[in-house]
């Protein structure tokens, strides 16, 4: 009988690695008919729409950076509101969170349409930037943020929106109406005199950016990683209002 012949080292096939599924924890229908899933792959989170991968816990460096750069922008005010719009996974909550760390008496204001993201927070994905609605400084309103904007006239002192991919309505059609021009006038109104609105989006716009001026604000657009210091480059617009 023959013997097999064995394979010269380094010959052998690699074994492909086993890729785990996404395990999916929670499934809701938005106002428009989309299907919002919360998903889990190991340690790593994400969030669909419509199966179109809206954000994921691997990557919050730009949403990071959106607090960042609107609330150094801001300056030294003593004890600033601030509105939050979208509350995501929580990542630029505790980001403004932490930059407001030597000003307890600043207060952060998160709008969020789904009901069913806010439970994601206090649950799942609490962990992921250190339970910030746990936070004393934090209220959360179950709202349309461009409704609560509509009724706020000169009441914060910095606006972060993070509701959608950018100035375009994807998650829901109704977020168009906050970048058009009239809800950026509803937007400027809604700042005190000095206040930063900031606004994330995962590709430039130079067509927003006129908008912005248009309205009155004084408009600087950084570009930041979707990682801490690698991955996808996204775009963070800082308005103020002189």
């Amino acid at each position: 009988m023959r013997e097999r012949s064995t394979p010269p080292r380094g010959t052998e096939r690699a074994r492909k690695p086993v890729v785990k599924p996404h395990r999916i924890l929670d499934c809701v229908v938005t106002a428009d008919g989309r299907e919002l899933v919360l998903s889990q792959r190991g340690d790593v989170f994400r969030i669909d729409i419509d199966r179109y991968e809206l954000m994921t816990s691997r990557a919050h460096g730009s949403e990071d950076e959106l607090a960042r750069l609107a609330l150094a922008a801001l300056g030294p005010h003593p004890a600033p509101r601030v509105l939050v719009g979208g509350l995501g996974m929580g990542f630029t909550v505790r980001a403004a969170l932490d930059a407001l760390a030597a000003r307890p008496q600043s207060a952060v204001e998160v709008a969020e349409v789904f009901p069913a993201v806010v439970e994601w927070n206090r649950g799942p994905l609490g962990s992921l930037a250190r339970h910030p609605l746990a936070d004393t400084r934090v209220s959360v309103v179950e709202a349309d943020v461009a409704d609560v904007i509509a009724s706020g006239a000169g009441r914060y002192d910095a606006i972060l929106l993070d509701v959608d991919n950018g100035p375009e309505a994807l998650t829901l059609d109704s977020n168009g109406r906050l970048y058009a021009p009239a809800g950026l006038r509803r937007l400027h109104a809604a700042l005190t005199p000095g206040g930063v609105l900031g606004v994330w989006s995962s590709d430039d716009d130079p067509r927003f950016a006129y908008r912005l001026r248009e309205t009155g604000f004084t408009v600087a657009t950084r570009h930041v990683r979707a990682r801490a210091g690698r991955g996808a480059r996204h775009v963070v617009f800082v308005a103020r209002r002189p």
